[in-house]
């Protein structure tokens, strides 16, 4: 069965109140704090019903599933019962890890629970064996990552769960210098409630009090400018840039979602429905209301000329042609998001220079 990472806590505690758990968890997910907390509340509410041992697996293509299974026909010295931790970093079992994980869901046994740890799958998994028999045995959460417009209402929450009354600005601010980095929120709003304000924190205290911890990463920059979040888009740019990233990674990750795009605007061109062209595409259900939201924005002939801008931009990272990258890199991400700083009348002295 699959739970959502907000129905978790009320699914534990009908588990506490029948004095039964399902024999596994899976808990995959790319956004650490929430993975962290969705693990450590099923930890917690197994140690109540007497899992009062715990052992650790970390899975790559070169582990021995005999650990495993030599540890599920152990019996504890004390009787106690035990959660066996599997967690596959990569998130692909491989053949035998796969066989592995359909021979644990035949063989299991109520002095064992079985926690799955796994970072964001790919499609494909989902659609897998191993994974449905995960499924069909136990509870799967999929922690997602927060969006930016779920940020501020998120970030409310927790502040009203620390005793934290914060006015809309407040929020605002904080969600602003975090962008997205839920730990770093965490820490902030841990911060906050041991500074005992009363309660009350204004947009003068919050400017204050928390600092620049905004993660910076390729997912989240690429989404804003899908979105057309030219200002943030522009923000996490400069933010990349300071970090060190690799200028030819980044156009890569731009360059994608342009040709992207670009297929599908063609098939759009020649009649087909916007949402199926960009799913022939190979976009993701998820994210198919962000790529129908920049196709919208961005004519046929736009992506053209954005896609030809780029490859400009690649030949002066690679040294081909005199260019000062980053900053041509900015007019190609404003442009992409919604910002008209890149026309075709300023395009050709880039391509020629």
């Amino acid at each position: 069965m699959k739970i959502k990472p907000e129905q978790l806590n009320t699914f534990l505690q009908k588990g506490l109140q029948t004095k039964q758990l399902p024999p596994i968890f899976v808990v995959s997910g790319d956004e650490p704090l929430l993975s962290q907390e969705a693990t450590d509340d099923i930890r917690s509410a197994a140690r109540q019903l007497g899992y009062n041992e715990r052992e650790t697996f970390d899975i790559d293509g070169r582990f021995d599933w005999n650990h495993v299974f030599n540890e599920t026909n152990a019996l504890s010295l004390f009787a106690d019962k035990k959660i066996l931790e599997l967690r596959i970093t990569n998130g692909k079992p491989g053949d035998k890890g796969s066989k592995a994980l359909c021979e644990l869901c035949e063989n299991l046994n109520d002095t064992n629970l079985i926690l799955v740890v796994l970072p964001k799958l790919e499609k494909s998994s989902y659609q897998s064996k191993w994974m449905k028999t995960l499924e069909a045995h136990g509870a799967h959460i999929q922690v997602w990552p927060v969006s930016s417009q779920q940020l501020p209402r998120w970030i409310g929450q927790r502040l009203q769960q620390q005793g934290i009354n914060a006015n809309t600005e407040a929020v605002n601010i904080l969600a602003d210098r975090v962008e997205g980095n839920l730990l770093a929120a965490m820490q902030e709003i841990n911060k906050l409630t041991l500074l005992s304000l009363e309660g009350k924190v204004d947009a003068d205290i919050m400017s204050t009090v928390v600092a620049d911890s905004a993660r910076y990463n390729l997912f989240s920059f690429v989404d804003k400018v899908l979105e057309g979040d030219a200002e943030s888009a522009a923000r996490a740019l400069r933010g990349l840039e300071n970090e060190g990233t690799d200028p030819l990674a980044l156009l890569w990750a731009i360059t994608r979602e342009l040709r992207t795009l670009n297929k599908a605007s063609q098939a759009v061109a020649l009649g087909e429905q916007k949402d199926r062209a960009l799913k022939n595409s190979g976009v993701w259900d998820k994210r198919i209301p962000l790529f129908r939201k920049a196709l919208g924005r961005l004519s046929p002939a736009h992506l053209r000329m954005l896609i030809h801008q780029a490859g400009a931009i690649d030949r002066g990272v690679k040294g081909l042609r005199k260019a000062d990258f980053w900053s041509e890199i900015t007019t190609l991400v404003l442009s992409f998001a919604g910002s008209q700083t890149l026309h075709p009348k300023n395009i050709k002295l880039l391509l020629q220079a």
